[in-house]
Protein backbone atom coordinates (compact mmCIF):
# COMPACT_ATOMS: atom_id res chain seq x y z
CA UNK A 1 0.00 0.00 0.00
CA UNK A 2 1.33 3.41 -0.98
CA UNK A 3 1.23 5.77 1.99
CA UNK A 4 1.07 9.55 1.79
CA UNK A 5 3.97 11.64 3.01
CA UNK A 6 1.80 13.87 5.21
CA UNK A 7 -1.40 13.60 7.24
CA UNK A 8 -3.95 15.77 9.01
CA UNK A 9 -3.53 15.83 12.79
CA UNK A 10 -4.92 17.73 15.77
CA UNK A 11 -2.00 19.22 17.69
CA UNK A 12 -1.74 20.81 21.10
CA UNK A 13 -1.26 24.57 21.11
CA UNK A 14 -1.19 27.02 23.97
CA UNK A 15 -3.18 26.05 27.08
CA UNK A 16 -6.78 25.36 26.09
CA UNK A 17 -6.12 25.26 22.34
CA UNK A 18 -6.02 22.51 19.70
CA UNK A 19 -5.60 23.02 15.96
CA UNK A 20 -5.62 20.76 12.92
CA UNK A 21 -2.44 20.91 10.92
CA UNK A 22 -0.35 18.84 8.51
CA UNK A 23 2.35 16.56 9.90
CA UNK A 24 4.58 13.88 8.37
CA UNK A 25 3.18 10.36 8.46
CA UNK A 26 5.15 8.47 11.15
CA UNK A 27 7.93 6.13 10.02
CA UNK A 28 7.60 2.50 11.07
CA UNK A 29 10.35 0.92 13.18
CA UNK A 30 11.04 -2.84 13.40
CA UNK A 31 8.50 -3.46 16.21
CA UNK A 32 5.95 -0.84 15.13
CA UNK A 33 2.56 -0.97 13.50
CA UNK A 34 1.10 1.98 11.60
CA UNK A 35 -2.65 2.36 12.10
CA UNK A 36 -4.93 4.30 9.78
CA UNK A 37 -7.18 5.75 12.48
CA UNK A 38 -10.91 5.45 11.85
CA UNK A 39 -12.35 6.57 15.16
CA UNK A 40 -10.99 8.26 18.32
CA UNK A 41 -12.74 9.40 21.48
CA UNK A 42 -12.23 11.99 24.19
CA UNK A 43 -11.90 11.40 27.91
CA UNK A 44 -11.21 13.49 31.01
CA UNK A 45 -7.45 13.09 30.66
CA UNK A 46 -7.63 14.75 27.24
CA UNK A 47 -9.12 17.84 28.88
CA UNK A 48 -6.13 18.01 31.22
CA UNK A 49 -3.81 17.58 28.25
CA UNK A 50 -5.55 20.42 26.37
CA UNK A 51 -5.16 22.69 29.40
CA UNK A 52 -1.56 21.45 29.85
CA UNK A 53 -2.27 20.65 33.51
CA UNK A 54 -1.35 17.06 32.67
CA UNK A 55 2.29 17.87 31.97
CA UNK A 56 5.08 18.72 34.35
CA UNK A 57 7.29 21.56 33.21
CA UNK A 58 4.87 22.91 30.63
CA UNK A 59 4.76 19.95 28.29
CA UNK A 60 5.69 19.69 24.60
CA UNK A 61 6.13 22.69 22.34
CA UNK A 62 2.99 24.12 20.74
CA UNK A 63 2.14 22.71 17.32
CA UNK A 64 3.98 19.39 17.71
CA UNK A 65 2.12 17.02 20.05
CA UNK A 66 -0.86 14.87 18.98
CA UNK A 67 -3.17 13.78 21.84
CA UNK A 68 -5.57 10.85 21.72
CA UNK A 69 -5.23 7.56 23.59
CA UNK A 70 -8.56 5.92 22.75
CA UNK A 71 -8.73 4.98 19.09
CA UNK A 72 -9.25 2.19 16.58
CA UNK A 73 -8.47 1.70 12.92
CA UNK A 74 -6.87 -0.49 10.31
CA UNK A 75 -3.27 -1.64 9.93
CA UNK A 76 -1.55 -0.11 6.91
CA UNK A 77 2.12 -0.94 7.59
CA UNK A 78 4.11 -3.22 9.89
CA UNK A 79 7.73 -3.29 10.99
CA UNK A 80 10.23 -5.93 9.93
CA UNK A 81 9.94 -7.78 13.27
CA UNK A 82 6.13 -7.79 13.38
CA UNK A 83 4.37 -11.06 12.55
CA UNK A 84 1.29 -10.66 14.77
CA UNK A 85 -0.61 -8.33 12.42
CA UNK A 86 -1.15 -7.99 8.70
CA UNK A 87 -2.12 -5.06 6.54
CA UNK A 88 -5.89 -4.67 6.65
CA UNK A 89 -6.37 -5.99 10.18
CA UNK A 90 -8.87 -3.97 12.18
CA UNK A 91 -7.39 -3.09 15.59
CA UNK A 92 -7.98 -1.20 18.82
CA UNK A 93 -5.18 0.37 20.82
CA UNK A 94 -4.09 -0.01 24.40
CA UNK A 95 -2.58 3.27 25.53
CA UNK A 96 0.21 2.05 27.82
CA UNK A 97 3.46 0.42 26.77
CA UNK A 98 5.91 -0.04 29.63
CA UNK A 99 9.65 -0.15 29.22
CA UNK A 100 9.44 -3.93 29.82
CA UNK A 101 12.76 -3.86 31.67
CA UNK A 102 12.02 -2.32 35.10
CA UNK A 103 10.87 -4.36 38.10
CA UNK A 104 7.26 -3.20 37.77
CA UNK A 105 6.99 -4.02 34.07
CA UNK A 106 8.57 -7.43 34.59
CA UNK A 107 5.95 -8.10 37.27
CA UNK A 108 3.18 -7.12 34.81
CA UNK A 109 2.50 -3.66 36.27
CA UNK A 110 3.42 -1.78 33.09
CA UNK A 111 1.01 1.09 33.76
CA UNK A 112 3.21 1.84 36.79
CA UNK A 113 6.44 1.64 34.79
CA UNK A 114 9.41 2.96 36.76
CA UNK A 115 10.70 4.60 33.56
CA UNK A 116 7.45 6.43 32.84
CA UNK A 117 7.95 9.05 30.15
CA UNK A 118 11.52 8.03 29.30
CA UNK A 119 11.23 7.17 25.62
CA UNK A 120 14.83 5.99 25.31
CA UNK A 121 13.94 3.09 27.68
CA UNK A 122 11.07 1.97 25.45
CA UNK A 123 8.27 3.44 27.54
CA UNK A 124 5.33 4.97 25.67
CA UNK A 125 1.81 6.12 26.44
CA UNK A 126 -0.15 6.93 23.30
CA UNK A 127 -1.40 10.51 23.28
CA UNK A 128 0.28 11.29 26.62
CA UNK A 129 4.03 10.81 26.26
CA UNK A 130 4.09 10.06 22.51
CA UNK A 131 1.82 11.15 19.68
CA UNK A 132 -1.60 9.54 19.73
CA UNK A 133 -4.70 8.97 17.68
CA UNK A 134 -6.13 12.41 16.91
CA UNK A 135 -4.54 12.06 13.50
CA UNK A 136 -5.05 10.14 10.28
CA UNK A 137 -2.18 7.80 11.16
CA UNK A 138 -0.86 6.65 14.52
CA UNK A 139 2.28 4.66 15.32
CA UNK A 140 1.91 1.86 17.88
CA UNK A 141 4.27 -0.68 19.36
CA UNK A 142 3.04 -4.11 18.31
CA UNK A 143 2.27 -5.03 21.93
CA UNK A 144 -0.33 -2.26 22.29
CA UNK A 145 -2.78 -3.42 19.63
CA UNK A 146 -5.57 -5.99 19.69
CA UNK A 147 -7.27 -7.44 16.62
CA UNK A 148 -11.00 -6.80 16.39
CA UNK A 149 -13.55 -9.48 15.51
CA UNK A 150 -15.65 -8.73 12.45
CA UNK A 151 -18.75 -8.21 14.60
CA UNK A 152 -17.32 -5.29 16.56
CA UNK A 153 -17.56 -1.88 14.91
CA UNK A 154 -15.22 1.01 15.51
CA UNK A 155 -17.50 2.91 17.90
CA UNK A 156 -17.63 -0.08 20.21
CA UNK A 157 -13.93 -0.77 19.69
CA UNK A 158 -12.86 2.65 20.94
CA UNK A 159 -14.95 2.23 24.09
CA UNK A 160 -13.11 -1.03 24.83
CA UNK A 161 -10.09 0.97 26.00
CA UNK A 162 -12.33 2.31 28.78
CA UNK A 163 -13.64 -1.18 29.47
CA UNK A 164 -10.01 -2.17 29.93
CA UNK A 165 -9.72 0.32 32.80
CA UNK A 166 -12.73 -1.31 34.45
CA UNK A 167 -11.27 -4.78 34.00
CA UNK A 168 -8.00 -3.58 35.52
CA UNK A 169 -9.89 -2.17 38.52
CA UNK A 170 -11.44 -5.56 39.18
CA UNK A 171 -8.11 -7.31 38.58
CA UNK A 172 -6.37 -5.57 41.48
CA UNK A 173 -8.95 -6.92 43.92
CA UNK A 174 -7.32 -10.32 43.81
CA UNK A 175 -10.68 -12.04 44.27
CA UNK A 176 -13.63 -13.29 42.25
CA UNK A 177 -16.69 -11.09 41.92
CA UNK A 178 -19.07 -14.05 41.91
CA UNK A 179 -21.68 -13.44 44.60
CA UNK A 180 -20.21 -10.09 45.65
CA UNK A 181 -22.06 -6.87 46.38
CA UNK A 182 -20.55 -4.05 44.31
CA UNK A 183 -21.16 -0.31 44.64
CA UNK A 184 -20.08 2.02 41.81
CA UNK A 185 -19.78 5.75 42.47
CA UNK A 186 -19.95 7.91 39.35
CA UNK A 187 -22.07 7.08 36.27
CA UNK A 188 -19.59 8.33 33.69
CA UNK A 189 -18.35 5.99 30.96
CA UNK A 190 -16.14 4.05 33.40
CA UNK A 191 -18.86 3.71 36.02
CA UNK A 192 -21.55 2.69 33.54
CA UNK A 193 -19.26 0.10 31.99
CA UNK A 194 -18.32 -1.10 35.49
CA UNK A 195 -21.97 -1.96 36.09
CA UNK A 196 -21.97 -4.18 33.00
CA UNK A 197 -18.62 -5.83 33.72
CA UNK A 198 -19.56 -6.51 37.35
CA UNK A 199 -22.68 -8.26 36.09
CA UNK A 200 -20.68 -10.30 33.60
CA UNK A 201 -18.23 -11.34 36.32
CA UNK A 202 -21.03 -12.64 38.52
CA UNK A 203 -21.74 -9.89 41.05
CA UNK A 204 -24.85 -10.63 43.09
CA UNK A 205 -25.94 -7.01 43.59
CA UNK A 206 -24.74 -3.84 41.89
CA UNK A 207 -25.48 -0.34 43.17
CA UNK A 208 -24.82 2.80 41.11
CA UNK A 209 -24.50 6.23 42.72
CA UNK A 210 -24.48 9.55 40.87
CA UNK A 211 -26.14 12.91 40.37
CA UNK A 212 -27.38 12.85 36.77
CA UNK A 213 -30.72 11.13 36.24
CA UNK A 214 -30.14 10.47 32.54
CA UNK A 215 -26.94 8.57 33.28
CA UNK A 216 -28.45 6.75 36.23
CA UNK A 217 -31.23 5.58 33.90
CA UNK A 218 -28.62 4.12 31.55
CA UNK A 219 -27.05 2.37 34.53
CA UNK A 220 -30.41 0.88 35.44
CA UNK A 221 -30.81 -0.45 31.91
CA UNK A 222 -27.28 -1.90 32.15
CA UNK A 223 -28.28 -4.01 35.15
CA UNK A 224 -27.80 -1.89 38.28
CA UNK A 225 -30.08 -3.25 41.01
CA UNK A 226 -29.96 -0.11 43.11
CA UNK A 227 -29.73 3.35 41.56
CA UNK A 228 -29.18 6.30 43.89
CA UNK A 229 -29.12 10.03 43.21
CA UNK A 230 -26.73 11.37 45.84
CA UNK A 231 -28.34 14.83 45.61
CA UNK A 232 -31.58 13.31 46.90
CA UNK A 233 -30.59 10.10 48.69
CA UNK A 234 -28.24 9.25 51.51
CA UNK A 235 -26.23 6.85 49.35
CA UNK A 236 -24.15 5.46 52.21
CA UNK A 237 -27.24 4.67 54.28
CA UNK A 238 -29.05 3.19 51.28
CA UNK A 239 -26.18 0.87 50.36
CA UNK A 240 -25.82 -0.29 53.94
CA UNK A 241 -29.56 -0.85 54.24
CA UNK A 242 -29.57 -2.88 51.01
CA UNK A 243 -26.85 -5.09 52.47
CA UNK A 244 -28.55 -5.68 55.84
CA UNK A 245 -26.32 -3.10 57.49
CA UNK A 246 -23.09 -4.84 56.47
CA UNK A 247 -21.96 -2.69 53.55
CA UNK A 248 -20.68 -3.46 50.06
CA UNK A 249 -17.95 -6.03 49.49
CA UNK A 250 -16.38 -3.86 46.78
CA UNK A 251 -16.68 -0.14 46.03
CA UNK A 252 -15.37 1.43 42.83
CA UNK A 253 -14.91 5.20 43.05
CA UNK A 254 -15.14 6.41 39.44
CA UNK A 255 -16.34 10.00 39.88
CA UNK A 256 -13.27 11.89 41.05
CA UNK A 257 -15.49 13.92 43.41
CA UNK A 258 -13.62 15.07 46.54
CA UNK A 259 -16.27 13.72 48.94
CA UNK A 260 -16.61 10.37 47.18
CA UNK A 261 -13.63 8.66 48.82
CA UNK A 262 -15.12 9.10 52.28
CA UNK A 263 -18.48 7.87 50.97
CA UNK A 264 -16.76 4.84 49.46
CA UNK A 265 -15.12 3.98 52.78
CA UNK A 266 -18.36 4.33 54.71
CA UNK A 267 -20.43 2.21 52.35
CA UNK A 268 -17.80 -0.54 52.42
CA UNK A 269 -18.13 -3.48 54.79
CA UNK A 270 -15.46 -4.37 57.30
CA UNK A 271 -12.53 -5.90 55.42
CA UNK A 272 -14.11 -4.57 52.24
CA UNK A 273 -12.18 -3.29 49.26
CA UNK A 274 -12.25 0.19 47.73
CA UNK A 275 -10.68 0.85 44.33
CA UNK A 276 -10.00 4.44 43.28
CA UNK A 277 -10.44 4.68 39.52
CA UNK A 278 -11.31 8.34 38.94
CA UNK A 279 -8.80 11.19 38.88
CA UNK A 280 -9.30 13.99 41.40
CA UNK A 281 -9.18 17.67 40.48
CA UNK A 282 -8.41 18.78 44.04
CA UNK A 283 -7.11 17.37 47.34
CA UNK A 284 -9.33 14.78 48.98
CA UNK A 285 -10.34 14.63 52.63
CA UNK A 286 -11.37 11.22 53.97
CA UNK A 287 -11.54 9.54 57.37
CA UNK A 288 -8.68 7.09 57.02
CA UNK A 289 -9.09 6.10 60.66
CA UNK A 290 -12.38 4.54 59.59
CA UNK A 291 -10.51 2.49 57.00
CA UNK A 292 -7.85 1.43 59.51
CA UNK A 293 -10.31 0.54 62.25
CA UNK A 294 -12.41 -1.53 59.86
CA UNK A 295 -9.65 -3.20 57.83
CA UNK A 296 -10.78 -1.64 54.57
CA UNK A 297 -8.28 -2.01 51.72
CA UNK A 298 -7.74 0.94 49.38
CA UNK A 299 -6.26 0.32 45.96
CA UNK A 300 -5.78 2.43 42.85
CA UNK A 301 -5.51 1.83 39.13
CA UNK A 302 -4.22 3.92 36.27
CA UNK A 303 -5.60 3.05 32.88
CA UNK A 304 -6.01 -0.30 31.25
CA UNK A 305 -3.23 -2.49 32.68
CA UNK A 306 -2.82 -6.26 33.04
CA UNK A 307 -3.73 -6.99 29.44
CA UNK A 308 -7.30 -5.97 30.19
CA UNK A 309 -8.18 -4.61 26.75
CA UNK A 310 -7.72 -8.08 25.27
CA UNK A 311 -10.33 -9.41 27.69
CA UNK A 312 -12.61 -6.47 26.89
CA UNK A 313 -12.39 -7.43 23.21
CA UNK A 314 -13.39 -10.95 24.21
CA UNK A 315 -16.51 -9.71 26.00
CA UNK A 316 -17.49 -7.54 23.03
CA UNK A 317 -16.94 -10.42 20.62
CA UNK A 318 -19.54 -12.42 22.53
CA UNK A 319 -22.01 -9.54 22.46
CA UNK A 320 -21.84 -9.08 26.23
CA UNK A 321 -21.28 -5.31 26.25
CA UNK A 322 -23.64 -2.48 25.34
CA UNK A 323 -21.94 0.70 24.22
CA UNK A 324 -24.30 2.47 21.82
CA UNK A 325 -25.94 4.48 24.61
CA UNK A 326 -22.56 5.86 25.63
CA UNK A 327 -21.58 7.25 22.22
CA UNK A 328 -23.56 10.47 22.09
CA UNK A 329 -21.69 12.68 19.60
CA UNK A 330 -19.62 12.45 16.42
CA UNK A 331 -17.43 15.18 14.94
CA UNK A 332 -15.01 15.28 12.03
CA UNK A 333 -11.37 15.86 12.91
CA UNK A 334 -11.56 19.44 11.60
CA UNK A 335 -14.07 20.20 14.38
CA UNK A 336 -11.86 18.89 17.18
CA UNK A 337 -12.14 22.16 19.13
CA UNK A 338 -15.94 21.98 19.11
CA UNK A 339 -15.76 18.30 20.08
CA UNK A 340 -13.65 19.18 23.12
CA UNK A 341 -16.00 21.98 24.15
CA UNK A 342 -19.00 19.69 23.76
CA UNK A 343 -17.37 17.10 25.98
CA UNK A 344 -16.09 19.56 28.58
CA UNK A 345 -19.42 21.39 28.88
CA UNK A 346 -21.48 18.17 28.58
CA UNK A 347 -23.56 19.69 25.83
CA UNK A 348 -26.49 17.53 24.83
CA UNK A 349 -25.79 15.14 27.73
CA UNK A 350 -22.46 14.26 26.16
CA UNK A 351 -20.90 11.04 27.42
CA UNK A 352 -18.56 9.64 24.79
CA UNK A 353 -17.63 12.14 22.08
CA UNK A 354 -16.11 10.60 18.96
CA UNK A 355 -13.84 12.02 16.29
CA UNK A 356 -14.48 10.45 12.90
CA UNK A 357 -10.92 10.53 11.59
CA UNK A 358 -11.52 8.56 8.39
CA UNK A 359 -14.14 6.23 6.98
CA UNK A 360 -14.34 2.94 5.12
CA UNK A 361 -17.85 1.52 5.21
CA UNK A 362 -16.81 -1.88 3.83
CA UNK A 363 -14.15 -2.20 6.51
CA UNK A 364 -16.49 -1.51 9.42
CA UNK A 365 -19.67 -3.60 9.48
CA UNK A 366 -20.68 -2.06 12.83
CA UNK A 367 -22.78 -5.11 13.48
CA UNK A 368 -23.17 -4.24 17.17
CA UNK A 369 -23.13 -0.46 16.86
CA UNK A 370 -26.14 1.80 16.67
CA UNK A 371 -24.68 5.00 15.28
CA UNK A 372 -26.07 8.17 16.90
CA UNK A 373 -26.92 11.20 14.79
CA UNK A 374 -23.90 13.27 13.91
CA UNK A 375 -23.52 16.60 15.61
CA UNK A 376 -24.53 19.57 13.51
Amino acid sequence: MSLPETMQAAVLGEPGALAVTELPVPRVGPEDVLVHVRRASLCGTDLKIRSRQFFEGGGPAAGEFVPGHEYAGAVVAVGSAVHEFRIGDRVVTEAHRGCMRCANCLAGAYTECLNYGLRHTGHRVQGMTVNGGFAEYALNHVSTLHRLPDTVGFDTAVVLTTVGTVMHAFDVLGTLLVGATVAVIGPGPIGLLAVQVARELGARTVALIGTRETRLAIGKSYGADLVLNSLQDDAVAAVREATDGIGADIVLECSGAPSAVDDALRMSRRSGKVVLVGFFEQPVRADLNHAVMNGISIQTVRGEGTGSVARAVGLAARGRLRTAELVTHHFPLDDVAEAFDTYAERRGNAIKVMLDISEDAEEDPSAQDVEPARAA
